[in-house]
């Protein structure tokens, strides 16, 4: 198993972590806790519960989701504590200036749905927004960091729509314990504090963040550290008041749009028409037949279910179970059918609303063609597109989009069997690195291909008006007899899609409980290099690989998985080590 440092209060100092932040959010001092007693190592463990359980990415977001179900909240209610909480102490990754994508089980009604609250491309944008004046692709970071990568918002209507659809608590006091903590400080997390460091550069560039996440003499927050964010608190007491109406109608909407279109080097277009037409979209899920289960999740603008689908209905042709989880050619047949899956994804996923899509990318005899592509031992020489089953075929170009590995994830069950699985984000680390109203915007229009044509042929992924750029979240429910049986997901990009497919793979195939399936070192491949996770026992597996004909590559894999498993007899539930997870339950 993984033998890695990760950053977690340790057990024993977990309470005090926790403690001190809900000290803070009932308006009371808190000394400044220590690095030490913020940061430390701890060995995840499986978590077991009987009526409800939450898994996170924040131990503060966790006991707020808690803090919820307790109360006999529904896991819609504990989701909008916890994305509030969130956005609050992880701006890093997720919050009111982002999007996110639902998997959500409707236990009245015994029905599976899917919510699209992915951003959109501003009306005002046109393929060429991510290219210079003569016509060449802008560099990433240039493109990144600014206002011009911003897209119009989803997160706030999503939450506020849902909530509507499946809230039993009212939707202030929900709101009210993130305001609380705002305006009396949280205690800054060891990941928080790197991010923050990590970014140094970026986030300096602009007044605000660099006022927020830097000291006076310049130095980053130290884990341990009280934040304050009155600004937030201000913007949580609006949504309070309003619901999602103070968000994209009044001042917020202007100010985001007056912040946006201002940035002198690197403006952007978003409007306040924007805001005022931006909808949450309900979806069908997609799901593949795996097993005796059916593993569901979001379709386009998400390639993540078409994806993770593609790789286990292509492995699901030879016998991994018997070849085990330390088996180079086990990996080789997943490295290679994820390969063979994520060339599909580069030329035929996108935002259906926008550009047709085959219609036979999970067609089981499909899968078993492309599965034969493949030569257990032996590395694929060269990956392609297929050709699914299409009604009306066009020709497409093949794009690579780049997609850093920031986001987050949410796992929830509650008492009543409801169950949502969210992956949320503002795309990269810190977004656009630009706030506004105590909060950080997103960057996800750079999640469209910079290019709109390639030799001539149209990129599926391009950027067009009120378009929502291609995604790798892959927020999924496992379905077992029509009931919910695994919530599962993870951050990281286009590795998201790596990360939950050997999550699957480990649980469903190989036996493992949800914690160690989760704690299993990552190994995957997207593009031809086989990536191993650094500092752990998968690097034995770098001889048998290369010898293969894979490029292998040691490196961090900073997966963020939550999963939980809804049995009979309880729920279990396991949170990623590589991160500051935690699963809470009762």
């Amino acid at each position: 198993m993984m033998q890695k440092k990760n950053w977690l209060p340790t057990a024993s100092l977990l309470p005090l972590f926790i403690a001190s932040n809900l000290t803070l959010a009932a308006g009371q001092a808190a000394d400044t806790v220590s690095p030490e007693a913020a940061s430390g190592v701890q060995q995840k463990t499986l978590t077991h519960a009987q009526q409800f359980m939450v898994a996170t990415a924040n131990p503060v977001a966790s006991q707020a989701g808690y803090d919820v179900l307790k109360a006999g909240g529904s896991a819609i209610d504990a989701l909008v504590a916890v994305q509030m909480t969130l956005g609050l102490v992880e701006p890093q990754s997720s919050g009111l200036g982002g999007g996110a994508f639902v998997v959500y089980y409707d236990a009245r009604k015994q029905k599976l749905t899917t919510f699209d609250g992915r951003e959109t491309a501003p009306l005002d944008a046109t393929p060429e927004l991510f290219q210079d004046q003569n016509g060449e692709p802008l560099s990433f970071y240039t493109a990144v960091v600014g206002g011009r990568s911003v897209g119009t918002p989803g997160t706030v209507k999503l939450m506020d729509e849902l909530h509507n659809k499946y809230g039993k608590m009212p939707w202030k006091d929900l709101l009210t314990p993130v305001e609380k903590l705002a305006q009396h400080g949280f205690i800054v997390s060891p990941r928080l504090s790197e991010s923050i460091e990590g970014s140094k550069e970026r986030l300096s560039r602009f007044p605000e963040t660099k006022a927020y996440f830097f000291n006076l003499d310049g130095s980053s927050l130290a884990a341990g550290s009280v934040l304050k964010n009155p600004k937030y608190a201000e913007t949580i007491n609006v949504l309070a008041r309003e619901g999602s109406n103070g968000f994209y109608y009044g001042k917020i909407a202007k100010d985001i749009v007056h912040k946006v279109r201002s940035i002198d080097d690197n403006p952007g277009v978003l409007s306040i028409n924007d805001f005022a037409t931006y909808k949450i979209k309900e979806r069908s899920p997609v799901c593949l037949p795996y097993k005796q289960y059916d593993v569901c999740g979001m379709g386009p603008p998400s390639s993540g279910a078409l994806t993770v689908g593609q790789i286990l209905g292509i492995t699901q042709q030879f016998d991994l179970a018997s070849m085990g989880p330390d088996s180079a050619e086990a990996w080789q047949i997943i490295g290679d059918a994820s390969r063979l899956a994520f060339a599909d994804r580069g030329r035929y996923m996108a935002d259906t609303d926008f550009v047709p899509m085959p219609q036979g990318l999970l067609d089981k005899t499909y899968l078993a063609e492309r599965a034969k592509l493949i030569t257990p031992g032996k590395a694929l020489d060269t990956v392609e597109a297929g050709e699914p089953a299409w009604k009306n075929p066009i020709a497409l170009a093949d794009d690579i989009a780049i997609e850093l590995p920031s986001t987050s994830h949410i796992s929830i069950v509650d008492k009543d069997g409801n169950a949502v699985s969210v992956t949320t984000t503002i795309e990269n680390g810190f977004g656009s690195n630009v706030m506004s109203n105590g909060f950080l915007l997103n960057n996800e229009l750079t999640d469209f291909s910079f290019e709109s044509h390639q030799n001539g042929y149209p990129i599926a992924n391009r950027l067009e008006p009120g378009k929502r750029p291609r995604s790798s979240m892959s927020p999924t429910i496992v379905m077992k007899d029509n009931k919910p049986y695994l919530v599962v997901g993870s951050p990281g990009g286009s590795r998201i899609i790596g990360y939950v497919a050997k999550t699957l793979i480990a649980h469903l195939e190989w036996g493992m409980d949800i914690q160690e399936a989760i704690s299993l070192p990552n190994r995957l491949n997207r593009f031809g290099t086989f990536d191993l996770e650094k500092g752990t026992d998968t690097e034995s597996l770098e001889k048998s690989l290369s010898e293969m004909g894979f490029n292998v590559s040691i490196r961090d894999l900073n997966s963020g998985v939550q999963g939980i498993v809804i049995q009979e007899n309880g729920l279990l539930g396991g949170a990623d080590p590589r991160r500051e997870g935690l699963v809470l339950g009762e």
